[in-house]
């Protein structure tokens, strides 16, 4: 696969996706490398430093005294849990099978 890449890329040589242009506030375009920084430092500092909002969201706590086993399992669950792997390893061998037919 990586051969395949780097043959397409020496054939097609170095290609860039046209760069998109930077636009003012009042929508004009700006060619100049420098305000074009100078534009983007602008939109950043206005998205980033927004004021805080009026109204914040009331937040409940969630309860923490959940009821949680942390027990040993039980021998209900370690057969549960082979039943589990086994069906897991017998799906994933039929893909495999299924996959090679196919091919």
């Amino acid at each position: 696969m990586r051969q395949l890449y780097d043959t397409t890329k020496k054939l097609y040589g170095n290609y860039r996706k046209p760069e998109r242009p930077v636009k003012s506030k009042d929508g004009k375009v700006i060619t100049n490398i420098e305000e074009q920084r100078n534009r983007w430092a602008e939109h950043f500092k206005e998205l980033l430093n927004r004021p805080a909002p009026l109204n914040l969201p009331i937040i409940e706590a969630t309860p923490t005294d959940l009821p949680v086993d942390v027990g040993p399992p039980t021998i209900r669950e370690i057969s549960i849990a082979i039943r589990q792997i086994e069906s897991s390893k017998a799906e994933k061998q039929q893909n495999q099978t299924t996959f090679q037919q196919r091919h």
